[in-house]
């Protein structure tokens, strides 16, 4: 379990290891929820690293009469 300490002016570091192993670089931005009383960090990517992500989904279901396409 890595720790982190809030600073007086409310910022966090984020220990090495989780920033190495997330590839998170400075000036990264990053989303932030609160959930079930808890912070969530969920690093932003690029655009271009999604590409291929629903290479794999199927696409040979029928479609509704309205919803064809021509």
């Amino acid at each position: 379990m890595e720790l982190a300490i809030i600073s007086a002016d409310f910022e966090v570091e984020i220990p090495a290891s989780i920033r190495e192993a997330l590839g998170i670089e400075p000036g990264q931005r990053m989303e932030i929820r609160e959930r079930d009383g808890r912070i969530e960090l969920l690093p932003l990517r690029p655009i271009t690293e999604l590409g291929g992500l629903l290479r794999d989904m199927p696409n040979d279901f029928e479609r509704e009469p309205d919803r064809d396409l021509p």
